[in-house]
């Protein structure tokens, strides 16, 4: 990052985040794993998340793989989970390893996320769920769809990953779901240098997404009332030692939590320099060159997004060559490599695609962008990048 004069992501890190973590380690007997920080983090996120339950875990991805892990206990009879064609890999990951079938559909460019419509059509009798990803800060969601679902009793979970904070109707994104999943990488809206969080509302999810998180073990439980009577059911074995489900340790531990629980005091701030600097860029960016009807309704932006309107491979990497020569770091197909069709893992779950049916997703994959934006990032140094991507001659 140190070469360019414009990186991808920058520390989200203070000086009072390290501060707190060095009065933490010179803690009398202090316990590093797993203990009451992470509960105190998980309440504080819940609190201002709304919603009942929170599962702090290593990662995104953990939080991925646990929700679709738990939906597929709950209902082992449905095969397919609805995904949206532009997200990170382990959103597809989480499905493949389940031993379930990912049901792609294009996306809307307004939002970048799922064509809603596209979903309702895929959506038969072997529907496990959708799995939606809000890209980027955007809100991919809208009432009548939320009320759609409700009627077919499908559940909905959401990879709110790179929007924390973005609402629908004044609600925050990762309340709609039956699950909602969020990442506390480095440069993310808040960061636990690496983690992740399962959230929802239902007593049984959470105590699953608990015991998934800790090797599957019973002890995890945090209804004791359940914990003894599958001691009961299990003489032979040790009542520490009881494992329900097949799982991993995908446990986060106390420094996380202490370095969260920090963030998230100035995550509302943060979230309102980010939108600022969006704005800004939409209004200075040459909207002749570049889409920028975007809907920014609800959204808690993430990075910039930058989408040729051109189709010309010549005139594409020309704009490449221009940022690199200027020193802007990009990333080239948007959210995790562009369109998850084109990638090599796929092509062994699904066959004879159609690409044509993926037009908007297939745009973005070639044709679409994202630079860095972050709450130390100024004004200035906006509107000299929208300089020179302006000055670039398509």
């Amino acid at each position: 990052m140190k070469n360019f004069s414009h990186s991808l992501m920058k520390n989200n890190f203070t000086k009072s985040d390290i501060d707190l973590v060095i009065k933490f380690l010179k803690t009398k007997d202090i316990i590093l794993t797993q203990s009451k920080n992470v509960l105190k983090f998980e309440k504080a996120w819940s609190k201002w998340l709304g919603v009942k339950y929170s599962v702090f875990v290593n990662s995104g991805s953990s939080a991925n793989l646990l929700s679709i892990s738990i939906l597929k206990i709950l209902n082992k009879k449905k095969k397919e989970v609805i995904v949206p064609s532009l997200t990170w890999s382990s959103d597809i990951y989480s499905v493949i390893q389940n031993n379930l079938k990912p049901v792609f559909v294009d996306i809307n460019l307004q939002n970048l996320s799922m064509d809603l419509n596209a979903v309702k059509n895929k959506i038969n009798n072997n529907t496990l769920a959708v799995f939606i990803t809000h890209a980027q800060g955007f809100n991919g969601l809208t009432k009548d769809f939320i009320d759609f679902l409700k009627k077919k009793k499908i559940p909905l979970v959401e990879d709110v990953c790179e929007s924390h904070g973005a609402v629908l109707n004044k609600k925050k994104l990762g309340t709609f779901g039956l699950i909602s999943n969020f990442s506390f990488y480095y440069a993310h809206h808040l960061s636990t240098i690496e983690g992740g969080m399962i959230c929802t509302n239902d007593k049984n999810i959470y105590e699953l997404a608990r015991v998934l998180r800790s090797h599957g073990m019973a002890r995890e439980l945090s209804d004791k009332r359940i914990e003894k009577k599958i001691i009961k059911k299990n003489p032979k074995l040790s009542p520490k030692f009881i494992f329900m489900h097949p799982s991993y340790n995908v446990r986060n531990n106390e420094i996380g939590a202490v370095i969260g629980l920090n963030q998230l005091k100035r995550l509302d701030k943060n979230n309102k320099i980010r939108n600022k600097n969006f704005k800004l860029f939409l209004k200075k960016i040459d909207s002749t060159k570049y889409y920028t009807s975007f809907d920014l309704k609800g959204c808690s932006n993430y990075a910039l997004p930058v989408l040729l309107k051109t189709k010309s491979f010549k005139k594409r990497n020309k704009f490449e060559k221009v940022l690199i020569k200027n020193k802007i770091e990009f990333r080239r197909g948007n959210a995790g490599g562009g369109n998850q069709l084109r990638q090599p893992y796929i092509k062994n779950y699904i066959k004879n695609l159609n690409l044509k049916n993926f037009k908007n997703v297939e745009h973005v994959h070639f044709f679409g962008y994202y630079i860095g934006n972050y709450p130390s990032l100024k004004e200035d140094k906006v509107k000299h990048i929208c300089n020179i991507l302006n000055n670039i001659t398509f």
